[in-house]
């Protein structure tokens, strides 16, 4: 009893019962979206074969997701959040119904295989401009449930609930292509985002902060100026959109899971879920040890272990493919056990930049910003993993996967090295905001 009381007492964020159907919104349509991701892009990969189809599916998500996000974050601050993110719920259920007829048997039958791939192009772009809109709104839907005290602690749960979506969603996924067909699996997909839109509706509709209307441009350039001028945030932002463009392999995991370590689907939805694994373990630890010295040095150590995890990560197939044991009716071999290690390893480090991230954020930004705030996150971060997909399909493409990856890890190495230098803020940051007041007056 003693221990569940501090437990809940360094975690206070749990008392408030709208936070928490906030945190099953956010575990539910996470473990969908990264279900229809794993499950569609294999889907691609054994209907084209080719690697840089796996790419064009990051470009693809990416131009709507930047797209829209120059303009989503100005009526995010001018709408109520509640009412964006019904809709754009709505909208993804309605997507992932698209796609269950798409991968039905007789839909081949009838169309080439290059159209339904291009169906599937159209498809993803669609949930790249509902992702312009569904990030702001969610972010600035977070800040207005809790007090600001809480927002590191709320960012921790936040992160929790988005990562262990993260990790269920790719291994659900991954258990449901190999027990049912493609169609199947997507349809549980829409049946779990039901179950998102049940918990938005228990959130009652809120405040709108901003309510002077002016115009859209200047809306932008306010926003963005914010990011620009903030030192603390726009460091963040770089820092992790740099690292996961060049650091990012799963866009290529089916390719390591089919044709260099062979698993087949289940090694594939394990190999997807092992950063999600390692992201839980990290938030668990956090949520009874919170960050508190040096975030900034941290977040620069944490990214530089993502680098070396991802180089390690490419020379996976080197260490074997002979089986040693087996596991759920997969063979497991010691490349595989590389793979697994290295990506759970990868994902521990990300989840703790996730972490402190967030929490700048959240800190840094003013209420009445949130939503554009949110939007240039979207377009710095969010949009960097479909652009490293791109990036890691063209590069497999014309280098090799092997190649790709490991060029891909040693430059996020030299991003952590320019940071430290470019952006001397993070030697001394705070995740409590003591040190903005100074840094706005040197800005002024």
């Amino acid at each position: 009893m003693a221990s569940s009381s501090s437990f809940l007492s360094k975690n206070e964020s749990l008392s408030y019962p709208l936070f928490r159907n906030f945190l099953l919104l956010r575990f539910a349509i996470i473990l969908a979206l990264n279900m229809q991701s794993t499950i569609v892009s294999y889907y691609v990969y054994k209907l084209t074969h080719d690697k840089l189809a796996l790419g064009m599916m990051g470009l693809w998500e990416v131009i709507p997701a930047i797209g829209f996000s120059l303009f989503s974050g100005h009526f995010v601050d001018l709408k109520e959040k509640r009412t964006l993110l019904v809709q754009c719920i709505i909208g993804y259920i309605l997507l992932s119904i698209f796609f269950v007829v798409l991968a039905w048997p007789s839909v081949k039958t009838v169309m080439p295989a290059t159209a339904i791939l291009w169906l599937i192009y159209a498809g993803i772009f669609i949930g790249g401009a509902l992702r312009a809109f569904l990030s702001p709104s969610s972010f600035a839907l977070m800040g207005m449930l809790l007090p600001r005290n809480l927002y590191a602690n709320g960012t921790t749960w936040s992160s929790t609930s988005w990562q262990i979506g993260a990790v269920v969603g790719p291994l659900l996924g991954g258990f449901m292509i190999a027990l049912s067909d493609f169609q199947f699996s997507l349809i549980s997909v829409a049946l779990i985002e039901i179950v998102a839109f049940i918990a938005i509706l228990r959130i009652p509709k809120q405040a709108i902060m901003k309510k002077e209307k002016e115009p859209i441009m200047q809306s932008l350039g306010e926003g963005l100026k914010f990011v620009f001028r903030s030192q603390p945030i726009l460091a963040a932002l770089s820092l992790d959109m740099f690292a996961v463009l060049f650091g990012g392999a799963v866009a290529l995991l089916p390719v390591f899971a089919d044709d260099i370590l062979k698993v087949g689907e289940i090694g594939y939805g394990w190999m997807r879920a092992a950063p999600g694994i390692g992201s839980i373990i990290v938030l668990m630890i956090l949520s009874v040890m919170p960050l508190k010295s040096n975030p900034g040095i941290k977040l620069l150590l944490s990214i530089a272990g993502f680098g070396v995890t991802t180089i390690i990560f490419g020379y996976c197939g080197y260490f074997g493919t002979n089986v040693i044991g087996h596991l759920f009716g997969m063979g497991i071999s010691w490349g595989f056990i590389v793979a697994f290690t290295m990506l759970l390893a990868g994902g521990m480090f990300d989840c703790i930049s996730v972490v402190i991230r967030g929490t700048i954020l959240q800190v840094y930004t003013p209420d009445s910003m949130r939503g554009r705030v949110a939007a240039v996150n979207t377009m710095f971060i969010s949009s960097s993993n479909e652009l490293g997909a791109m990036e890691s399909g063209i590069t497999a493409k014309w280098m090799g996967t092997v190649p790709a990856v490991v060029i891909g890890g040693f430059m996020t190495l030299a991003v952590v090295g320019v940071t430290y230098f470019a952006a001397p803020i993070l030697q001394h940051l705070n995740l409590h905001g003591d040190d903005k007041k100074e840094e706005d007056t040197a800005v002024a």
